[in-house]
């Protein structure tokens, strides 16, 4: 087995959108940054020394447009194949996020007046659909991707067999990244338990460090204790019925009359 190295690839600002080059037999990359993205991504993994065109798969870890925007820019760029899970195929075909966002707080709702978070990116259809955990033996990487739904119905995560979580929006660092280090949630979620219960499932997997979409690295013990009390925020929140939960049809479908709260 070789070991896996986990480079951060900076898409916007120096920690605000982060996608992932992971280094093992051959190079891997973790999600696709926001539209127009792909050559700012490719020239980073260039400048490590990595030839682009040498990438064998790229795993898009949530239908949210600064995590696909250039997946199918990256395709036609590398020659690699995109792995996605089935739940989010919607945003993925048609290039659109599901909407309304539902805001985690103050930051989620100011963003979610932005309008580059509403724009169409390029679509694309997976070449590899995920639907349970996949083995990345074969394309170079020992690790796996694990569904961690609840982000979106369709968020995955990526766990080396050394111990690097590459977990999308899981977890974020507060502000956007701004202030690094400190656990915080992105600014949205579908199904915010849900999440954490995904969440809690990986932290119990004992990673030695959580890589996050945005912000810096952060350490298991603090997220696990940040998880705890958000926890009960979030029970207080859904006995009071002001948590936000996008619901979903029995094929994953979302349905009419999701309530942000």
């Amino acid at each position: 087995m070789s070991r896996t190295k986990v480079i951060p690839i900076p898409v916007l600002g120096r920690h605000a959108v982060n996608a992932y080059l992971l280094l093992g037999r051959h190079p891997v990359l973790v999600d696709a940054g926001t539209p127009g993205s792909g050559r700012r991504i490719t020239e980073q993994v260039a400048a490590h020394g990595v030839d682009p065109r040498d990438v064998r798969l790229v795993v898009v870890t949530h239908g949210h447009i600064d995590h696909f925007g250039s997946a199918a820019e990256l395709r036609r760029l590398t020659g690699a194949p995109i792995a996605a899970h089935a739940a989010d195929l919607g945003p993925y075909r048609t290039g659109r996020v599901r909407e309304p966002y539902l805001p985690t707080g103050p930051m989620g709702r100011l963003m979610a007046r932005h309008p580059q978070l509403h724009v169409q990116a390029e679509p694309f259809e997976p070449d590899l659909l995920v639907q349970g955990e996949t083995g990345l033996a074969d394309f170079g990487v020992d690790g796996r991707i694990i569904p961690t739904p609840g982000h979106t119905a369709g968020s995955v995560s990526v766990l080396t067999d050394d111990g690097d979580l590459v977990a999308g929006d899981l977890i974020a660092n507060s502000f956007m990244g701004l202030l690094k280090g400190r656990p915080a949630n992105p600014p949205f979620h579908d199904d915010p338990l849900a999440n954490l219960a995904s969440l809690r499932a990986m932290l119990d997997l004992k990673p030695v460090r959580l890589h996050v979409g945005h912000g810096t690295a952060l350490g298991p013990g603090r997220a696990a204790r940040w998880s705890a009390a958000e926890q009960r925020r979030l029970e207080r929140r859904a006995a009071r019925g002001r948590l936000g939960v996008r619901r979903q049809d029995p094929d994953g479908k979302p349905v009419r009359g999701a309530r942000a709260g």
